[in-house]
């Protein structure tokens, strides 16, 4: 079978991660995190970056951070992984969905200002799988609305837009290194901001708002959602690396958009559109042809079959039930995010995938989709 992502874990991890743990430092003390923090912050370009348990957490932590509560609005992409959902659920908040474009599977800013209402306090603007939001509009947005720009680059990390890094331009931003990210700690996530008082608020959270003169008199309700020292120890090291996996990620991406371009029954991303470049966090592709009677259900069996494995698209959070009595716009139609649900896909993407591996997968997408 060919896995649909694998980490690349190398002789200098290994190496980062045994003296680690040969030095003692296994849990959330120890110098590999504040080190991990100082290298991303160089590297994002924010001031203050705390390392944390994951992305998911780390959405949860910038919402309640900035003050998000119960009665309040958030608006979010439609089409998302449900930890942005999450994250404002968990605060009695709503969550406002904005439809998806059918080009960059984005969220369309030009309905995000309909959206927003005396309730709205943030926007969570989420980079989704190859190109980044033109964040830089949400900003202005944001400045003009008086709210909050969090900004999820969870899945671009090592991407620019407008010459600078995604991740730099939220208010706060987040970042995952899950097992399938750029770089991986096993799990784990990074808060970035230029907010002193954000930042400092962060840590507390993250860290069960130990107080500061009497460590067990709690100044607010927190989480332990700290990292350990391991997982940032193997950060560092991956860390080391970030712009060679990005041009790797977008070779593998160009690779199968050569072999994939011409077939007119799916779409298929290009490597540039007008205002950046495509990271190819994965390998989606969308059926164009709905005529063929295949759904991605159908696709993604018959390439089982065939020893490929594959990933769903996200489903739609204005289709998440869980979800129904945290969403103020439960009424709205969504067509492109159901169709891209129902008909997208993405493909094995992993940073060792060999040539051959590609050559063999786009073989079989074009007779199955011809």
């Amino acid at each position: 079978m060919i896995p649909v992502s694998s980490p690349v874990i190398t002789k200098q991890d290994i190496k980062y991660v045994q003296k680690s743990l040969k030095e003692g430092w296994v849990s959330s003390a120890g110098p590999y995190i504040k080190e991990f923090e100082k290298k991303f912050s160089q590297f994002i370009k924010k001031k203050h970056c705390i390392a944390l348990s994951s992305g998911t957490a780390a959405l949860e932590v910038a919402l309640k951070a900035l003050g998000i509560k119960e009665g309040d609005e958030v608006i979010i992409p439609n089409f998302t992984i449900i930890s942005n959902a999450l994250a404002v659920a968990k605060l009695n908040a709503k969550f406002v969905p904005i439809e998806c474009d059918l080009d960059t599977w984005n969220m369309n800013i030009h309905e995000i200002e309909k959206k927003i209402t005396k309730k709205t306090k943030a926007i969570v603007a989420t980079h989704i799988y190859n190109f980044p939001l033109q964040v830089d509009l949400i900003k202005k947005i944001c400045q003009k609305n008086k709210i909050f720009l969090i900004e999820d680059a969870a899945e671009v990390l090592g991407l620019e837009y407008k010459k600078k890094k995604c991740g730099y331009y939220g208010d706060i931003s987040i970042f995952s290194f899950y097992s399938n990210k750029q770089i991986t700690t096993g799990e784990g996530g990074m808060i970035c901001t230029n907010n002193l008082l954000l930042s400092n608020k962060c840590r507390s959270l993250i860290n069960l708002c130990f107080g500061s003169k009497d460590r067990f008199l709690h100044s607010d309700i927190g989480w332990n959602y700290r990292m350990t020292n391991i997982q940032a120890a193997l950060g560092i090291s991956q860390l080391k690396r970030i712009n060679q996996i990005v041009k790797k990620k977008m070779s593998i991406g160009n690779q199968y958009y050569q072999k994939l371009k011409n077939n007119k029954n799916i779409y298929f991303p290009a490597p540039k559109n007008k205002f950046s470049d495509n990271i190819y966090w994965v390998i989606g592709i969308l059926i164009k042809n709905t005529k063929l009677n295949i759904n991605a259900k159908k696709l993604a069996k018959i390439l089982s079959d065939l020893n490929i494995m594959t990933r769903p698209f996200f489903w739609p959070m204005s289709g998440q039930k869980i979800l129904k009595k945290y969403n103020v716009r439960v009424n709205d139609k969504f067509p492109n995010s159901n169709y891209i649900c129902k008909y997208g896909l993405y493909l094995p993407s992993g940073l060792n995938l060999k040539f051959n591996d590609i050559d063999y997968i786009c073989k079989k997408i074009n007779e199955i989709l011809k």
